[in-house]
């Protein structure tokens, strides 16, 4: 970067800093004045690019989420602040978000969010016992950190004594948190505490050094009982806050128990009354309680439980992204869940992201056909399911192709002025340490090919450089991936050696040396390829992260989602990201991400509703998610598991089908005799409704429903299309809700090769779909993603009014301008009078011995509406058996035997 553009970078943040709402043409006009200024002259085409990139980080907005609070909690923060209050801590961090880019509207909303959050602890000036216990529901990726470090500044301002992180369960995601909350809060190198090296100023504390925030631990090594007691006093004694940043770790815990109970206990009793406030990193992970045997509690959440109870004043904060599989799920009665100690008993907050924000609803549910590449060449050199003696002998061709487009990706940063920028790559194919090594040095040996080539020829003329078959192929990645970004092919050939020349491809796991240390690149950027698992799968951070490879077999909502560290911000290069993926994994993602949404939705009407976390929690163990995650809990304890599971609201269907003869006739029958019973009751033939997708009959009574439920053949892997507890559902509506139901028959619109079947009194052209991979002679999966219904069929019903009503809300709420390109069907199942049955005729495609290709193949699907009725559960047997056998729960540490990470 010039001197000239860094001349006028800084020219323009001291504007920017007081300035709320900068709109696109003051930010140019800015930057046109002072490029009148000869050490700030810079040409056109870099003046567009600085303004775009000012108009994105400073366009950003963020909202406050939702907010749900037990009753009778009475207010402090707001008379405090006017009296008591001196706020150092937060105005040094205030201070710093400004000069690391973040808009002032991002950073006004952390400080109302991190107000509303820090009013929700206690006063920590309040005398006698106390303790509270809370969750904040983030989102991957999105900045939970630094709304933390924020509420630490402003808890040590409040009078909090001592603070305690507890970040992620690897060494690698402890050392980075330490070093972030050096730079927020300490203001010093922790590295450098006890050793010979002078004090570095790191920081907040360039901003401010005059107070320091002493801490135990260091960004090198986790608590350690001879260093904290070498500071020779006691946690009341300290005139500034104490901090300790440590692993998920038993023996950690253990330690800072013990050493604790003897350095800071009251005299002659085991308690500290210094307000202490537990912050639970990746609460989700290793602190809820897990164990198989019932009445056990998993050792990490029993230590941080006794840790709490060590302190007479306390406060617990639970961070997360994936609630799903929180602690409110897993004790097995409603009663055991209230009573856990923590249970986020005194409040929940939902995070809103900053609308820049990268995540799950942009990758998979709005943009999927731009980022997300599928995995389907892997099985012979990489499969997916592999031992820890399986030896790779070739890369599979989409993860060279992976590769080269980081690398396209790289070039096309550098043209933007991106030359300092940390730029990454993530393979994340094996839960195995040594296989890892083995791909780390595979994609070595293919990235020094690379790199030779692209030394050698990049400077050649265009024509002369793709004869050669490595230049060719990194040209056909341009075309096909980047050739709309704004840069031309000559362009980007002209940056392909600076662009691949530093990257290198480092295993980042617990067999690996050090961290991904990216303040020791502050000037280059750190550009890197990281192979890794479990490390790469919760917590750490790759910055600049571009490309990813992810093939994993999990369909645990919690790391799949912890998985995604392709999640985060990326700010002038969003539209280069590109992930790769089997299409199965996709469609997990797709789900959880939808099932997430529709949960926030849910926080926020519970909200509006006044009610409290205990009625939020008891709303989650109600939901079909919990089936799944529930059995994982339970994997090792029975052959069998019980789940009690209420339907409103929620859209079920039968995607895994029997794929044997005798069931696909008898299925083929039930639907011919729901056809005939429809037409007796004279609701088809006239009363049938073309509509878009199919046939629509309205007003079907409910028994037609019933009887063709309980004739249906399900498959046992289908789980929430168990017939006895869907009948049980709709039986305790039976005279009320679910009384009468629309029907829809799914029909495509004529074309070539159709597949017709006859019903009485109409014909349908039957609708295509593939047999997923996994099926096999005995089981059907319709399609990878195992999803049967196409997107937006839940609104098949609905006046256009209604479905008008529906998106603007969903607009309004997600803060879209203009029409949203996807739409989730959660929200016109919110609107719906009555249930829909949706029955489909398939095609199924290839055709092969295992289906008659002339005969459909018969699925169902129900979209419950919402009850206004009490939420009456019904149970659900499942079988972990099946689950075990075909799916893989990884991760969890205690799963992997030591053979892993």
């Amino acid at each position: 970067m010039s001197d000239n553009l860094k001349n006028l970078e800084a020219a323009i943040a001291g504007i920017l800093a007081n300035e709320r709402t900068p709109t696109p043409e003051m930010i140019r006009k800015w930057i046109n004045d002072f490029r009148k200024i000869p050490s700030c002259a810079i040409d056109d085409d870099t003046a567009e690019r600085l303004a775009r990139d000012l108009e994105m980080r400073h366009g950003v907005t963020m909202r406050i989420g939702s907010l749900l609070v037990e009753n009778e909690f009475k207010p402090w923060l707001d008379s405090a602040k006017k009296s008591q209050i001196d706020p150092f801590y937060w105005d040094r961090y205030r201070k710093l978000l400004a000069q690391q880019g973040f808009s002032s509207q991002v950073v006004a909303t952390m400080d109302d969010v991190t107000d509303r959050t820090l009013g929700l602890l206690e006063d920590p000036r309040k005398e006698g016992p106390w303790d509270r216990r809370g969750l904040v529901v983030g989102h991957v990726q999105s900045g939970k950190t630094a709304n933390y470090i924020g509420l630490i500044s402003k808890a040590a301002d409040a009078g909090y004594k001592l603070i305690v992180v507890i970040a992620g369960i690897h060494n690698n995601l402890r050392n980075q948190t330490q070093v972030r909350i050096d730079e927020g809060f300490v203001g010093r190198d922790s590295a450098r505490l006890l050793s010979k090296k002078s004090d570095r100023f790191i920081g907040v504390g360039r901003i401010d050094p005059s107070r320091r925030p002493v801490t135990f631990t260091n960004s090198i090594r986790d608590f350690n009982r001879v260093i904290a007691t070498g500071f020779g006093m006691a946690l009341q004694d300290l005139m500034e806050p104490a901090v300790f940043i440590i692993k998920k770790n038993t023996n950690t815990l253990k330690n800072l128990f013990e050493w604790m109970k003897e350095h800071s206990a009251s005299r002659g009793t085991t308690s500290i009354n210094v307000p202490m406030l537990l912050i639970d990193d990746e609460a989700d992970n290793a602190s809820i309680n897990i164990s198989h045997g019932k009445d056990e509690v998993s050792r990490i959440n029993g230590q941080i439980r006794s840790l709490l109870r060590m302190f007479d004043r306390s406060c617990y904060i639970g961070y997360t992204a994936t609630p799903f599989a929180n602690i409110f799920i897993d004790p097995d009665s409603d009663d055991e869940m209230v009573g856990e100690d923590l249970f986020p008993r005194s409040f929940i907050i939902s995070l809103d992201p900053p609308t820049n924000y990268f995540g799950a609803t942009r990758v998979f549910l709005d943009s999927p056909d731009q980022i997300i590449k599928h995995i389907e060449d892997n099985e012979d050199l990489l499969p997916v399911k592999h031992k820890i003696d399986f030896t790779i002998t070739a890369l599979p061709q989409s993860l060279i192709k992976a590769i080269r487009t980081f690398v396209i990706a790289r070039a096309i940063r550098l043209a933007r002025g991106h030359e300092k920028a940390h730029c990454s790559m993530l393979v994340n194919a094996s839960r195995f340490t040594g296989i890892q090594g083995q791909l780390r040095n595979e994609i070595h040996i293919k990235m020094t090919y690379i790199q030779s080539s692209i030394k050698i020829n990049s400077n050649l003329k265009i024509e002369s450089a793709l004869r050669d078959p490595e230049m060719m192929a990194l040209f056909n990645v341009w075309k096909e991936e980047y050739s709309d970004t704004g840069f031309e092919w000559p362009v980007v050939q002209k940056f392909l050696f600076e662009a691949s020349a530093p990257i290198k491809v480092v295993e980042v796991n617990s067999a690996s040396p050090g961290t991904l240390n990216y303040n020791d690149y502050e000037e280059t950027g750190l550009n890197i390829i990281a192979v890794g698992g479990f490390s790469l799968s919760r917590g750490l951070t790759l910055e600049g992260l571009m490309v990813s490879y992810f093939l994993r077999n999990s369909m645990m909502y919690d790391t799949l989602m912890q998985m995604g560290r392709w999640f985060g911000y990326r700010p002038g290069y969003d539209d280069l990201c590109r992930i790769w993926m089997p299409e199965e994994a996709e469609g997990w993602y797709s789900h959880i991400s939808e099932s997430i949404e529709m949960l926030r939705d849910e926080l926020r009407s519970m909200e509006a509703a006044n009610a409290t976390p205990e009625e939020f929690g008891l709303k989650i163990r109600s939901s079909p998610d919990t089936l799944i995650v529930t059995a994982r809990n339970k994997m090792g304890s029975a052959e069998k598991v019980v789940v009690r599971v209420g339907l409103a609201n929620s859209f079920i269907e039968t995607a895994i089908l029997k794929r044997d003869t005798k069931t696909l006739d008898e299925n083929r029958e039930a639907v011919v005799r729901l056809g005939e019973r429809l037409s007796e009751a004279g609701l088809s033939g006239s009363g049938l409704t073309m509509v878009s997708g199919g046939y629509l009959i309205r007003k079907a009574p409910v028994q037609i429903i019933m009887d063709f439920i309980s004739e249906f053949k399900n498959h046992m892997g289908s789980i929430l299309t168990d017939p006895g507890p869907v009948k049980r559902y709709i039986e305790d509506r039976i005279d009320g809700e679910l009384a009468e139901w629309d029907i829809l028959f799914t029909s495509k619109t004529r074309g070539k090769d159709i597949l017709t079947w006859n019903l009485p009194d109409f014909e349908i052209n039957c609708t295509e779909r593939t047999a997923g991979r996994k099926s096999d002679a005995s089981t059907l999966r319709v399609t990878n993603k195992q999803r049967v219904a196409s997107r937006g069929i839940e609104k098949t019903g609905l006046a256009n009014e209604v479905i008008a009503e529906a998106e603007l809300e969903y607009r309004t709420e997600k803060g879209i301008k203009g029409e949203a390109a996807n739409y989730p069907d959660w929200i016109y199942r919110k609107k719906r009078k009555y249930p829909l049955l949706i029955v489909h005729l398939l095609k199924i495609l290839p055709e092969d011995g295992g289906i008659e290709c002339n005969k459909p193949v018969t699925a169902w699907g129900i979209s419950f509406p919402t009850t206004t009725m009490e939420e009456k559960r019904v149970e659900y047997v499942v079988n972990t058996i099946w689950l075990r056998e075909n799916y893989r729960f990884d991760i969890d540490e205690e799963e992997m035997g030591g053979d892993d990470e």
